[in-house]
C-alpha cells in the first residue's frame, strides 16, 4: 500500500489484472525470435505474500532456461521478505537480482509505505552479495561453477516523493556501493499519479527531469571515477546545482587543482577535468 504507487492496495479505482506464468514466458518468447528484445525485465505487484510473488517471479525464469533454452537476458526483481531458498534459485536462473529500497531514508518508508521497512530489503540484499560472491570465487577455480545473479545486483531509489535531499539520496547510494556491492543505483524522479495525503500532488508538486539526471552523474562520479560524497556534494551543500554538472561543480570548488597538465598529471587527475571521461584520459596515458 505505498502511497506512490498508482497500485497501491488502498487505490480502488484501479482494475487488478494479472498476466500468468505461461503468458509472460510467451510473451518473452515471441518477442525474442522476433529480435524486438534481448531480455527480461520482470517485476510484479504483491499477489499474496512475498513468497507466492517470488514463486511466480522464479517460475517464468525457470520455464524459459529449463523448458525453452532461453539464453537471453533475465533480471528479476526481488520481493523483499521473499525466502533464501527461492533468492538462491532465482540467482541460479537470472543474469541479475534486484530488490528496490525505493525512499531514501527509514522514516520517509514508513510514512509513505508503512508496510515496509529497512531490515526486509537489506536481508535478502546480503544474501544475494554473499551468493555472488561465492559464485565469483568458484568461478577463479573453475568455469563450471554454478551461476549465481553473475551480473550482481542493484536497487532503485524514488527521488521526490518525500523531503530528503541529494546528499542523502547519494549518501546511501554510496553506502550500498561500498556494503552490498551493487553494480547499479536507479533513480526514479517522482510523478504524481494519484492524490494521496501522504506524499505531494500534481497540483503542488513538479519534480525536474533534471535533477534526476544530476543524481546519475554524481552516481558515476562515485561508481567510476573515485570521487568521495564529500568532494561530489560537500555537507554544506546538501543539494545538486540543476545549472552546473557534478564535475564542473566540483572543478568550481577546487580552483587551486587546476589546470592539470596533460603532460605529466596522473590518469586520476586527468579523470577529473570537466570533458574528460574514462576513455579520453586512457587516450592521453597512452599518447604520452
Amino acid at each position: 500500500d505505498c502511497a506512490y504507487c498508482t497500485t497501491r492496495r488502498s487505490n480502488e479505482e484501479v482494475e487488478r489484472v494479472a498476466f500468468t506464468v505461461k503468458e509472460v514466458v510467451d510473451l518473452t518468447l515471441e518477442f525474442y525470435r522476433r529480435n524486438y528484445i534481448e531480455g527480461l525485465f520482470l517485476s510484479s505487484g504483491i499477489f499474496k505474500d512475498a513468497d507466492t510473488t517470488t514463486e511466480k517471479l522464479v517460475a517464468v525464469a525457470r520455464s524459459l532456461r529449463n523448458d525453452h533454452a532461453f539464453n537471453g537476458y533475465i533480471h528479476l526483481k526481488v520481493i523483499p521478505g521473499a525466502s533464501a531458498e527461492l533468492l538462491t534459485e532465482a540467482g541460479r536462473l537470472a543474469d541479475r537480482l534486484s530488490v528496490n529500497i525505493e525512499i531514501p531514508s527509514e522514516e520517509s518508508l514508513k510514512a509513505v509505505a508503512p508496510e515496509k521497512d529497512y531490515a526486509s530489503v537489506i536481508r535478502p540484499m546480503d544474501t544475494i552479495r554473499e551468493g555472488h560472491a561465492e559464485y565469483r570465487a568458484e568461478r577463479k577455480k573453475t568455469k563450471h561453477a554454478p551461476r549465481f545473479s553473475p551480473g550482481g545486483q542493484s536497487t532503485q531509489l524514488v527521488v521526490g516523493a518525500t523531503p530528503e535531499d541529494d546528499r542523502t539520496v547519494l549518501g546511501l547510494a554510496d553506502g550500498l556501493y561500498k556494503e552490498q556491492k551493487l553494480r547499479r543505483v536507479y533513480y526514479s524522479g517522482y510523478v504524481p499519479i494519484s492524490s494521496d495525503g501522504r506524499v505531494p500532488d500534481a497540483e503542488t508538486y513538479r519534480q525536474p527531469l533534471r535533477r534526476e539526471h544530476r543524481l546519475y552523474q554524481a552516481d558515476w562520479l562515485l561508481r567510476q571515477y573515485d570521487f568521495t560524497l564529500d568532494e561530489v556534494l560537500p555537507a554544506s551543500q546538501p543539494d545538486l546545482d540543476e545549472d552546473v554538472d557534478p564535475k564542473t561543480a566540483y572543478a568550481l570548488r577546487f580552483p587551486h587543482a587546476f589546470p592539470v597538465d596533460v603532460n605529466r598529471a596522473p590518469i586520476e587527475w586527468l579523470q577529473r577535468v570537466p570533458g574528460l571521461g574514462l576513455r579520453s584520459a586512457r587516450r592521453i596515458v597512452a599518447a604520452r
